[in-house]
């Protein structure tokens, strides 16, 4: 699917938790499967500014949607974590959050949180464009497919160490298939402001304007009911 629209009957809305992100739609791209409805593209992500996912990604609201190939993207990157694009870069911010079953508290997957920025890597403007990169759990806790373990009884010594490599060789397979695909949720928080990296200590973070933005509230008066 190369475009954005959804395909989905009138009055339907896509409006997926992280937990439906990795479970439902994550899971079965890394295994292979087809995800129905079809709705969420894949797109290169380093030729891409998140303005001008509009028409390409998934568009549900404000936010944007679409897979991506996680070995692609760190193969254009300039360094560490960051994902390059046409005019800038993403940049991690915060610490990373699991996914986990609401049914069962199982960890599932992983969410990273990065912030776009303008110009080179660690030396641009930060905005105001948010992304959120979703990541299975390695191995068969995140995604059902992988090694399993075996029921047959080997004849000798060394068939038993060809039949361990290869399900090593299976295993190790299975969990480059995991890790090669992420997806991804890109929207324009509404209090970011373009910020230099080299000036931080004076950005002020949203909690802090909604504190700032509780003070106005003492010069209010309330009517007497």
């Amino acid at each position: 699917m190369g475009g954005g629209a959804t395909n989905l009957p009138p009055g339907f809305h896509f409006f997926p938790s992280d937990e439906d992100l990795v479970v439902h739609f994550l899971r079965r791209k890394a295994a292979n499967l087809p995800c129905r409805p079809d709705i969420v593209p894949t797109i290169l992500l380093h030729r891409y500014d998140p303005w001008e996912l509009n028409g390409t990604a998934l568009q549900a609201g404000n936010q944007w949607y679409f897979f991506s190939s996680h070995a692609h993207a760190h193969a254009h990157s300039a360094a560490g974590q960051t994902r390059t694009s046409p005019s800038g870069y993403w940049n991690p911010a915060g610490a990373d959050e699991t996914v986990v079953l609401a049914s069962s508290g199982r960890v599932v997957g992983l969410k990273k949180t990065l912030v776009f920025c303008t110009g080179e890597p660690f030396r641009g403007f930060r905005t105001n464009w948010v992304m959120h990169e979703y990541h299975l759990q390695d191995g068969p806790a995140g995604c059902n497919v992988g090694g399993s373990s075996g029921a047959t009884t080997p004849s000798s010594s060394s068939s038993s160490g060809s039949s361990r490599r290869s399900q090593r060789k299976r295993v190790h397979s299975s969990t480059e298939s995991i890790n090669s695909w992420v997806i991804c949720r890109v929207f324009e928080s509404s209090c970011g402001s373009q910020v230099s990296f080299h000036d931080e200590g004076t950005e002020l973070s949203c909690l802090d304007e909604v504190f700032l933005s509780l003070d106005d509230y003492d010069e209010v008066s309330l009517p007497n009911n």
